[in-house]
């Protein structure tokens, strides 16, 4: 009996449910879509998405179905579920690319990899998609002033990238290889001249270089930074490392 009782209280809230929803049967796509704006206001993105995908499904020619693609991309985003929300804001540009909200949309679909962008110690797939998505939209729109916040996450993720290189030298120089610590800092230094890691890897690049007695390449480095970073962090740092530096003639019977 107590099963039973569970069971009609289990129907009457499905049936109330279903007599909340709106019934798009017949209706003119304008008041489906009034309908599903409402919902997605409220929160209830079960029926906007249904409403949405009605309008999108059987009125792809009216004048709200670009607006109904955008909204179902804004429901995937709010449920943070970024690889679709991506799909439908591409999708959406690439169906109405004259509408006002293609911009946005543009803009929207690179914030979605922005989303998926990992921390420095993983692998950084999603951060390069950003990165792509996110210039893509300053080429077409350099004037926008969203292109000046793109810029700026540009940089926060090649930061991230700058990061993830500078990371693997420094565990390199722990393991006891030197010689692979060396590429991953030139990585940085070749690379991410921008980034918050390039001073530290000319640090560390030349103190590799001093321990495998490379000390050409080393004064070099020193020469090199001091020309990019005449006021740098890392000067006096710099300066230290190189009168460590042998004399020429000391330099002559080094390590070749």
């Amino acid at each position: 009996m107590k099963h039973h009782h569970l069971w009609v209280l289990a129907l009457a809230v499905f049936l109330v449910g279903c007599g909340s929803a709106f019934d798009a049967t017949g209706k003119p796509p304008r008041e489906i879509f009034e309908h599903a704006v409402a919902a997605f206001t409220d929160g209830d993105l079960f029926e906007a998405q249904r409403l949405f995908d009605i309008i999108r499904l059987q009125y792809p020619a009216s004048e709200y179905a670009p607006e109904a693609q955008f909204y179902l991309a804004e429901i995937s985003f709010r449920r943070q579920e970024y690889v679709v929300a991506s799909f439908n804001y591409s999708m959406m540009r690439r169906q109405y690319p004259t509408h006002p909200r293609a911009k946005e949309a543009l803009y929207k679909a690179a914030l979605c990899y922005v989303e998926l962008a990992p921390p420095f110690d993983r692998d950084q797939d999603y951060t390069r998609k950003a990165i792509t998505a996110l210039q893509d939209f300053i080429r077409e729109y350099p004037q926008d002033s969203l292109s000046q916040v793109a810029q700026q996450q540009i940089r926060q993720l090649r930061n991230r990238l700058a990061q993830r290189e500078f990371s693997i030298a420094e565990q390199y120089r722990v393991l006891g290889s030197p010689q692979s610590a060396l590429i991953y800092y030139d990585a940085v230094i070749e690379d991410y001249g921008d980034s918050d890691f390039i001073e530290p890897a000319f640090v560390g690049k030349i103190e590799v270089l001093l321990e495998l007695g490379r000390y050409d390449e080393a004064l070099s480095a020193c020469v090199l930074y001091r020309q990019l970073f005449p006021n740098g962090s890392q000067k006096e740092r710099i300066e230290k490392l190189q009168r460590q530096l042998p004399s020429n003639g000391e330099r002559a019977g080094g390590k070749p």
